[in-house]
């Protein structure tokens, strides 16, 4: 069987560590058909759009894509393309496995968090009224109308809305305890700021809590965002699957990935009811395009969890194991994990490496499997 995955190589680094990732994907023995796609700044020279129709229509064509990083411009041009990829496909779970992996730099041991973000709603959902516009004016006499609010509100006030819907809040919590039971997992943790921001924390954790209701065989609790993060880097082993709404879950995501080693080890998926994109949490990082430098493992484990995600769980345990393999040795990794004692390698060298411990595990397992049918015929 061949799965036919829409491939989106991104920009800057982006296309080196898609090349480095399916390289180890293909060493699987996984038969993939790629659907290139070009989103993003190359996308915008020829286009004139940094998402152009095609890419959607493959991706919603597909069901499955995996995904390069994608430069965003930082207070000009065109707004998120990974923002408008969740939005347009409703992919509104964002899955951000977090693990420690002998060989890390990291001080911390047996780390293994699963955070699920929700990924349309809150401030990321682009609800935005700039000072001295009509809607910021509207906003401004709707709030002095509506509110006690005491606080100075004149035309060089701009606006941020936090979206919380119950549908929202019902079906990310509804995704964590579901993945939590599917995966062996024994408790969530939902995150608010209910004590403060009452009509949308306080109504994320009403909900959640009803939503727990349904699962018994899975431990509920609640926290404080900022306590959630003073127990994080104190004690994140205390911590089993987490969901929070979508700019907290941006937030403790990045820290999290801090807690283990770092970005380059933080692979990341983007799940809705029918389609999921697979891609690395960190950035594009131009300024290193083409020198061979950058880490590929993030997007490489987030290969892992488009195999989990497809139903090859050998191939996703042998790819995930080899990856570990080379971490664990330390001799061919990129410098974000390298020991002082050796020199780094360039993002090519990880693949190969990486491929050679796949047809190594290969190799012993075919020696086990003939021994055991030389004694099985000497028996």
């Amino acid at each position: 069987m061949s799965y036919k995955i829409t491939l989106m190589p991104g920009d800057g680094t982006g296309p080196e560590i898609t090349k480095a990732t399916k390289m180890v994907l293909e060493a699987t023995g996984v038969k993939f058909h790629w659907d290139l796609a070009v989103a993003g700044e190359g996308a915008q020279d020829m286009f004139g759009t940094p998402l152009p129709d095609y890419v959607l229509e493959s991706i919603k064509r597909n069901k499955i894509a995996l995904k390069g990083p994608i430069t965003t411009p930082v207070g000009h041009g065109f707004r998120s393309v990974n923002v408008a990829l969740r939005q347009n496909l409703d992919l509104y779970s964002c899955l951000r496995p977090t693990k420690t992996y002998p060989g890390a730099p990291t001080p911390f041991k047996d780390v293994d968090i699963i955070v699920v973000r929700e990924n349309t709603e809150d401030l990321y959902a682009g609800v935005e009224f700039e000072k001295r516009t009509p809607g910021a004016a509207k906003l401004i006499n709707l709030i002095k109308e509506s509110t006690n609010y005491k606080g100075k509100l004149n035309s060089d006030t701009g606006f941020s809305l936090k979206i919380a819907s119950e549908a929202g809040i019902r079906r990310i919590v509804k995704f964590a305890f579901d993945y939590a039971r599917t995966h062996g997992r024994k408790k969530v943790s939902v995150v608010h700021k209910a004590n403060i921001i009452r009509a949308s924390d306080g109504f994320f954790l009403d909900v959640a809590r009803d939503v727990a209701r349904k699962y018994h065989d899975v431990e509920f609790d609640d926290i404080i965002i900022d306590t959630l993060c003073m127990r994080l880097v104190r004690m994140p082993q205390q911590f089993d699957v987490i969901v929070l709404s979508n700019l907290y879950g941006d937030l403790i995501s990045e820290l999290c990935a801090g807690l283990v080693g770092g970005m380059g080890v933080a692979p990341g998926a983007n799940i809705g009811d029918e389609i999921a994109v697979f891609e690395p949490t960190h950035g594009s990082a131009p300024k290193y395009a083409g020198l061979n430098k950058i880490n590929p493992m993030s997007m490489m484990l987030s290969g892992v969890l488009m195999l989990r995600h497809l139903g090859e769980m050998d191939a996703a345990d042998r790819m995930e194991n080899a990856i570990a393999a080379v971490i664990a040795e330390g001799k061919a990794v990129t410098y974000d994990l390298m020991p002082q004692e050796h020199p780094p390698v360039g993002t090519m060298q990880v693949a190969e490496a990486i491929v050679e411990k796949l047809q190594s595990g290969a190799m012993e397992a075919a020696k086990a499997g003939g021994n055991g049918k030389k004694k099985a015929a000497q028996a």
